[in-house]
């Protein structure tokens, strides 16, 4: 089941453009397996609508670069070689993989690009999820772990330890590439949009007209129809993980598709986190870690310039800022 995680409150849109000179430009595109949408301001709108096509272009791009479903990918071919040789990946890419066993490090390897195999076996990889034996999952388990994948930065090449090894680009790539897309709006000249993936990563970008930032809804994990909180973001991101997301219900438990790496099984006690930070692709990489994690690690651990919103799966525990 597949719930929209971030109700989108598109505070002020409405409000009168020609007492500022300004028009609206909108667009989105299906890729990276979800919808990409972008919400701009601007005094032209020739130039505004061309910078907005050019941000969703930049999505579809790194879509071919990423996509873990296309063997012509840079993605893809890693996937197929790097456990019978190194394989030389664009300079992007290798970065992009280096942040990744970075996140993985700091996050006591709740954060890992390897975790397919798993997704697999739990059949979240293209469906809603079923249980799966004991030995599948510790099959599944010999294929996973960050420190599979060896990258040298003198060669620019990734190599696999062993065969069955898999790069999933699913927690990071859809935050990487709305900054990607930021900074191409930036380069446009355009000081005020939203960029939003799947309403589950989002990036604000300036204000709307006569606002102080744009307007989010952080939804209730526990009822969709309901808000949890609602913040006010400029110059900012916000990434949620929930449960709610993709998820089934077996042997009077709900298993979700968040999936601790280290254990093979879906993590319990959270029901969602949300995360504020200056980057989309951090606020995305660490959702997951810190709803694995949990409170107490995440409030000892968390980065300084990072607002996080837990809900956890307690009765008597409501959603709450961390402080």
């Amino acid at each position: 089941m597949k719930h929209v995680v971030l109700p989108l409150l598109f505070a002020g849109l409405l409000a009168t453009a020609d007492a500022a000179n300004l028009v609206r430009a909108e667009g989105s595109a299906d890729t990276m397996g979800t919808v990409f949408s972008v919400v701009a301001w601007g005094e032209d709108r020739g130039r505004l609508e061309s910078a907005v096509a050019a941000a969703l272009d930049e999505a579809r791009r790194l879509d071919e670069m990423l996509s873990n479903y296309r063997q012509a990918s840079e993605l893809g071919r890693v996937n197929r070689l790097a456990a019978k040789e190194p394989v030389r990946v664009p300079d992007e890419l290798f970065g992009l993989l280096q942040a990744c066993s970075e996140y993985s490090r700091a996050s006591e390897g709740t954060f890992d690009i390897t975790v397919g195999p798993l997704m697999k076996v739990w059949g979240f990889y293209r469906g809603t999820g079923h249980l799966p034996k004991r030995a599948e999952i510790e099959a599944a388990l010999g294929h996973v772990g960050y420190q599979k994948v060896m990258l040298d930065s003198n060669t620019r090449t990734v190599r696999f330890t062993g065969d069955g090894v898999e790069l999933d680009p699913g927690g990071i790539g859809k935050g990487y590439a709305v900054d990607s897309m930021i900074a191409v709006l930036k380069e446009s000249g355009v000081q005020s949009a939203l960029v939003s993936a799947g309403s589950s990563s989002i990036y604000a970008l300036g204000a709307p007209p006569d606002e102080a930032g744009w307007k989010v809804a952080i939804r209730d994990p526990r009822d969709e129809t309901k808000t949890a909180a609602t913040v006010t973001l400029k110059d900012e991101s916000l990434s949620t993980s929930g449960n709610y997301e993709k998820f089934f219900v077996a042997d009077g438990k709900v298993w979700s598709h968040i999936m601790d790496p280290r254990t093979g099984y879906p993590a319990m006690g959270t029901l969602s986190v949300s995360i504020i930070s200056p980057r989309t692709i951090d606020s995305e990489a660490w959702a997951k870690p810190y709803y694995i994690l949990g409170r107490e690690w995440t409030a000892r651990h968390k980065q300084k310039d990072f607002r996080v919103f837990f809900c956890e799966d307690k009765a008597d525990s409501p959603c709450a800022w961390l402080q």
